[in-house]
């Protein structure tokens, strides 16, 4: 027994001076909800640089798409009651373009000028109304809504340029935020030569290489329960972007009705129907972000329906009488982890 643990003593020792895999993690607020950057690299200047950076990063972006800050480039926009084109930076110009394509792909599904619904309803940054629009309020906030009202286009030089069809109408790129902030992070990353990540913020993912242990990197699909620990599944990105959007959590009750803070650009209603969440693996963040949010408007068989048509990688939980059950496409088989 004595010499099987002399054997073993080399062993344990050369265990023990094995360096500990680096790990730098880093938190955070921005955009109304949490970030959290976990590195498996060092990062140059440590991680009060790391979160420097980050911080600073957020809040350009803040500064371009914030419809809470009177201050950004898209509340200055919405203000403007014109029709001219308007100078934007050339990272809110992807965010808008992305917003459009994705809106024409879904027809209208997604739809990044249904601020006046957002706002009529109590979600954005107007207060909550004391009373449930009626239907006269929503057909009027309709009227302003439509990315047929919308046009980027770019100047002689190449500046990016934005223009409304209707002056009143009003841009809310909110539902993209996230997944933008979590690409920008990612090429910032990237640029400072650190390969191995996973960002959050909120929903919006993005992830490279593998954690701190060397294993690839796991993501976990929140049941919408809530109960501690409890989750529909577990991603493995594979060095793609995942991004969830839901019903269950952004949301008010009146009289015994509760009323959801994704807003169908067609009816000018919040959302009713079983579909409490919807998870999409795309290369971007930023459409990921997109899709997951036309997915959640369309409801739980137009949304397996268009998943299945355009081949998308998505995983839908959708409430049930016996609680949630899960669907998902094939596509997303790839990287549910085993």
């Amino acid at each position: 027994m004595f010499r099987s643990l002399l054997l073993l003593l080399p062993l344990i020792l050369l265990q023990a001076c094995q360096p500990k895999p680096e790990m730098t993690r880093i938190e955070g607020r921005t955009m109304g909800t949490f970030y959290a950057v976990t590195l498996a690299d060092p990062f140059p200047g440590g991680e009060r640089a790391l979160q420097s950076r980050v911080d600073a990063l957020l809040l350009e972006i803040n500064r371009e798409i914030s419809t809470y800050d009177p201050d950004s480039v898209i509340s200055r926009f919405n203000r403007a009651q014109d029709t001219r084109p308007h100078p934007i930076p050339e990272r809110m110009a992807k965010i808008v373009a992305q917003g459009i394509e994705a809106g024409e792909r879904t027809r209208g599904q997604l739809d990044v000028t249904v601020g006046p619904l957002v706002n009529l309803w109590g979600f954005g940054p107007d207060k909550r109304p004391n009373k449930t629009p009626d239907q006269q309020a929503i057909a009027a906030a309709r009227e302003r809504v439509g990315i047929d009202k919308l046009e980027l286009s770019r100047g002689s030089d190449g500046q990016p340029l934005l223009a409304k069809r209707r002056p009143d109408l009003y841009l809310d790129l909110s539902t993209l935020g996230e997944g933008a902030g979590s690409d920008a992070i990612a090429t910032l990353l990237e640029q400072a030569g650190v390969h191995n990540y996973l960002i959050e913020i909120a929903g919006a993912v993005r992830s490279q290489g593998h954690n701190p242990k060397g294993k690839p990197w796991r993501v976990a699909i929140v049941d919408p329960s809530d109960q501690p620990g409890a989750f529909q599944a577990v991603v493995t990105p594979k060095g793609m972007a995942v991004s969830t959007a839901g019903s269950y959590r952004n949301y008010y009750e009146r009289d015994g009705v509760r009323y959801s803070h994704i807003i169908d650009p067609v009816t000018g209603h919040p959302i009713s129907h079983k579909l409490v969440s919807a998870t999409v693996i795309l290369p971007s963040a930023l459409e990921a972000d997109a899709y997951d949010t036309a997915l959640m408007v369309m409801g739980p068989e137009k949304a397996m329906a268009y998943a299945r048509d355009h081949r998308l990688a998505a995983f839908l939980v959708i409430k049930t009488p016996q609680g949630f059950a899960s669907r998902h496409t094939p596509e997303f088989d790839p990287y549910l982890a085993k």
